[in-house]
């Protein structure tokens, strides 16, 4: 079983687009975890039926008995970050500014604070449109620790991939190179590194590869929208050649894209010419670079 993550050292290079497009490909033969879990979209296109649902919990957040508070304000006074406001003259927690640190649990005289586990989000095991096993969650607004949720997807997928033998994990990292995307190349066996051809686009590359290089994990590229700016494509090419990574594809710009996405499609499903042929090339060229 090899785990193949595809990232971007920015958003909007069509790197979740490429992933589902992958996942159509890879079929059967592959479970699909989408660990951009601070902004899931993949299930737009993978149109998975949900099959299970649990709560994610991660670290703690303060909670005031009301029946025991006396209002003394010792906890707001010494809380650095606001989150104690007075509400109908109750002093409350407010859950966005509350970092867990529990110090007003420890100066409070009446033990009316006590620290309880975050509920943070949702995770799921889904059934996409093509029969593959689609792991994907979603990160409650304002709350942390998205990194141990995205581990969590891709513990969940890693199991299901070795109970039901597939050949392959397709992971959809997050853009950046924050901890959400080191959880998701932990453990990875290859890197699909999707960049565009801007000065922005080639920056990114250079750093989100930094990150990889550190993994020694393996690593090939995809140029999307290629032909917008030659210039900036050549010099792409060049970092490639000099960082020895694999040029898998240059994709051209092309409506499409965005019309699959309309009609919640892949470019695969949607486009039944030069974009599918070199994305079905693209995934033939990446199964080699895993074996």
């Amino acid at each position: 079983m090899k785990e193949i993550v595809v990232i971007s050292g920015k958003g909007g290079t069509g790197k979740t687009s490429i992933t589902a497009s992958i996942a159509i490909l890879a079929g059967h033969d592959a479970v699909i975890a989408d660990c951009d879990v601070d902004a899931a979209d993949m299930h737009l296109l993978m149109k998975p039926i949900i099959k299970k649902t649990e709560n994610f919990y991660s670290g703690v957040i303060a909670n005031i008995n009301e029946d025991k508070c006396t209002n003394c304000g010792i906890c707001a006074d010494i809380c650095r970050f606001g989150a104690i406001p007075i509400i109908n003259n109750q002093h409350t927690i407010m859950p966005l500014n509350c970092e867990g640190c529990g110090y007003c649990e420890k100066v409070c005289p009446v033990e009316a604070i006590s620290m309880h586990e975050q509920n943070v989000g949702d995770w799921f095991i889904s059934l996409s449109k093509v029969d593959n096993v689609l792991v994907h969650a979603k990160l409650g607004i304002g709350t942390e620790n998205s990194g141990k949720l995205v581990a969590k997807v891709k513990n969940e997928a890693k199991s299901i991939a070795e109970k039901e033998n597939k050949d392959y994990i397709i992971v959809d990292g997050s853009p950046g190179i924050g901890c959400p995307v080191v959880s998701s190349l932990s453990g990875a066996n290859y890197a699909v590194l999707v960049t565009e051809p801007s000065l922005s686009g080639l920056h990114d590359l250079k750093r989100v590869y930094e990150l990889v290089k550190k993994f020694n994990i393996k690593a090939g590229c995809i140029i999307n929208k290629s032909d917008i700016n030659l210039d900036m494509t050549n010099n792409i090419l060049q970092f490639l050649k000099e960082e020895s990574i694999k040029h898998i594809a240059s994709l051209p710009y092309n409506e499409n894209f965005t019309k699959a996405m309309t009609v919640g499609e892949t470019i695969v499903e949607y486009d039944h010419s030069e974009l599918r042929n070199l994305l079905v090339e693209s995934w033939e060229k990446v199964k080699k670079e895993v074996e």
